[in-house]
């Protein structure tokens, strides 16, 4: 490998670790916002979160990849060009295909495997990130007393504190209402402080109280009319509680399933065995509507009876026939009456199919189609994107994360709104998964070819100091120009002055 290649691949890897996880940092946080809710009282541990976040990670890569080779191209080949290194490259004869040859080869194998990561690492991080979400989902939440407010995490009881210090844990003025019991009877016990935590395995909840009094209430069937009162003091009370749900349960995630969750060989039976199914849903459920009952009279889908067809020779004008109006009252009003009841019945056939088996296998089979191509289209976008970065740097000629900030930024919001415009058409079926998921791909494609023709030919496209230079020239031109018409004006003003004093 030659030194210059070094020195622009040295140049080009520092800018693409950071730009990585700057991108990934800003995605995490956004993700941190959407699920803040779901995770906050839960009592989750440090592993847990640690967990949780690595998963959001893996799930994130594809979008950050392609944004990360934008941003580290442009700040690269910019940082090249305000030196002036790029200028000293192209003065010794290299092109800027020679000299960003070893970052392709670079991008081309982090492009071969970001096709790897999407469809082996993403799909089993999603898998294990929905069955973290819903064990977290289904934890109840923690014991968190506030002072003065009730507290109804636990299921049949209701506790209030007045206080609780904040170093020693306990409670002063306890509240309790306890409808646990199998028979309806409901106990309340008040006390002037205790303890009340969880075990260490969250399957206990201890209760430690002290000085207080303990009133159970019977409540069977004749409680309106023989309803009767226990009353009990203590000093001391301990309590041993069995408690489910504050111990966060792991399910399987295997059964969390979904096109997002599955590689592209189970996404290929996934698409064949869904097709099968939606034509054989389809033929089952239209099929019969349409033969049986729209186009039963259609002789060009069924032969129509002998007992249905309209005898046109007792008309003078058989054109007339075809107009409903030209029709006698009777027979107009045996169309009518006929008509109707076909629609009736068409109306009762279609309620009568269950169409919510089919609606679900196009749902999956266009979702299906969807990821398959995006895992396709994932290796192929971060080439682009490095693509449209390289020829941007040098043309830019500007480092650090200024301009170049500003212009990924841009190319990625487009890119990211055409992505998501065009799965979601897919996902619905308006438009096919190849248009659908390709869509920004047809469209930046020729971006970066015209990006890399200006490049290559030292284009001035984006240098500000040239457009003030052509800006300023045309303003001296049109200077110029005004200038001698006002010189024309005045002589025409004098030749006409002499003309009238002679």
């Amino acid at each position: 490998m030659k030194t210059i290649h070094k020195l622009v691949l040295k140049s080009y890897l520092g800018p693409m670790v950071l730009t990585f996880f700057i991108v990934m940092f800003v995605l995490m946080m956004n993700i941190v916002w959407r699920y803040i809710d779901e995770l906050v009282g839960k009592g989750l541990s440090a592993g847990i979160i640690i967990e949780l976040m690595t998963y959001f990670m893996a799930n994130m890569i594809p979008m950050g990849l392609p944004l990360a080779m934008l941003l580290a191209a442009i700040m690269t080949m910019g940082n090249l060009g305000e030196n002036y290194e790029l200028l000293a490259m192209k003065s010794a004869g290299m092109s800027l295909v020679k000299i960003t040859k070893p970052l392709i080869i670079l991008v081309s194998i982090i492009s071969v495997g970001s096709f790897f990561i999407g469809n082996d690492l993403v799909p089993s991080a999603n898998k294990k990130l929905y069955s973290t979400l819903y064990d977290i989902k289904q934890q109840k939440q923690a014991l968190e007393f506030q002072d003065g407010l009730f507290f109804n995490g636990i299921d049949n009881m209701s506790i209030r504190v007045s206080h609780q210090d904040p170093d020693t844990h306990l409670l002063h003025d306890v509240l309790i209402y306890d409808n646990r019991a199998a028979n309806n009877n409901m106990n309340t016990i008040l006390a002037d402080s205790g303890y009340i935590r969880l075990s260490d395995d969250k399957r206990f909840l201890l209760v430690t109280l002290f000085h207080g009094e303990t009133y159970e209430q019977t409540r069977n069937s004749q409680w309106f009319t023989k309803s009767s009162l226990r009353h009990h003091i203590f000093d001391l009370q301990k309590q041993v509680i069995p408690m489910e749900g504050f111990a966060m349960e792991r399910t399987d995630a295997d059964l969390f399933s979904n096109s997002s969750t599955k590689d592209i060989s189970d996404l290929s039976h996934d698409i064949d065995s869904l097709e099968v199914k939606v034509n054989t849903a389809t033929s089952a459920s239209y099929e019969p509507l349409l033969k049986e009952q729209i186009f039963s009279r259609d002789n060009t889908v069924l032969p129509v009876p002998d007992s249905l067809k309209v005898d046109k020779s007792r008309f003078r004008d058989l054109a007339a026939v075809d107009s409903i109006a030209a029709m006698p009252t009777r027979m107009k009003d045996r169309v009518w009456n006929l008509a109707r009841t076909m629609a009736k019945s068409s109306r009762n056939t279609f309620s009568s199919f269950d169409e919510s088996t089919t609606k679900e296998a196009l749902n999956q089979l266009y979702r299906s189609k969807v990821e398959w191509h995006k895992k396709l289209s994932l290796p192929v976008s971060i080439l682009i994107f490095f693509l449209i970065g390289a020829p941007l740097g040098a043309i830019i000629r500007r480092g650090g994360l200024g301009l170049p900030v500003v212009v990924s930024v841009i190319f990625f919001v487009i890119y990211y709104i055409i992505s998501i415009t065009g799965e979601k058409l897919a996902k619905e079926g308006s438009w096919d998964a190849v248009y659908g998921v390709w869509l920004s791909t047809f469209i930046l494609t020729p971006i970066a070819v015209y990006l890399t023709y200006k490049a290559t030919n030292d284009s001035a496209l984006l240098d500000t100091d040239w457009y003030a230079g052509r800006v300023k020239a045309i303003r001296e031109r049109v200077a110029s120009l005004v200038n001698r018409l006002k010189n024309k004006i005045k002589i025409r003003n004098r030749h006409g002055k002499a003309n009238d004093a002679q």
